[in-house]
């Protein structure tokens, strides 16, 4: 096994994982479940980690998570749902009534 990747952030996290799925690359996380250790642990020691299983599919994973690294996937556009003015993926709040992209908290 060979750790190739690991992040403190969730979201490239969970892209990284499918995307290594989609390509039938064996894998397991770990540290899934340390945050709660941080302060207790050095922090980038509680971030998860994914481990390919096969050393034979490892070049072609650092392979794969270099190319969505360099490339994260674009936020989609959106529709502000106070004004309905169309909105870039990028941004979060409206350009025209400053609406969050979502009132869910």
């Amino acid at each position: 096994m060979h750790k190739v990747y690991a992040s403190d952030n969730l979201a490239m996290l969970g892209y990284v994982r499918s995307m290594l799925e989609a390509h039938a690359i064996g894998f397991i996380v770990r540290n899934d479940f340390l945050a709660g250790a941080a302060g207790e642990l050095p922090v980038n020691e509680t971030w998860p980690e994914i481990w390919v299983v096969d050393d034979r599919d490892v070049e072609r994973a650092l392979a794969l998570i270099e190319t969505i690294v360099a490339s994260p996937p674009a936020a989609p556009d959106w529709q502000c749902p106070k004004c309905g003015r169309g909105i870039e993926g990028q941004f979060t709040d409206c350009w025209h009534c400053a609406a969050p992209e979502s009132d869910e908290a």
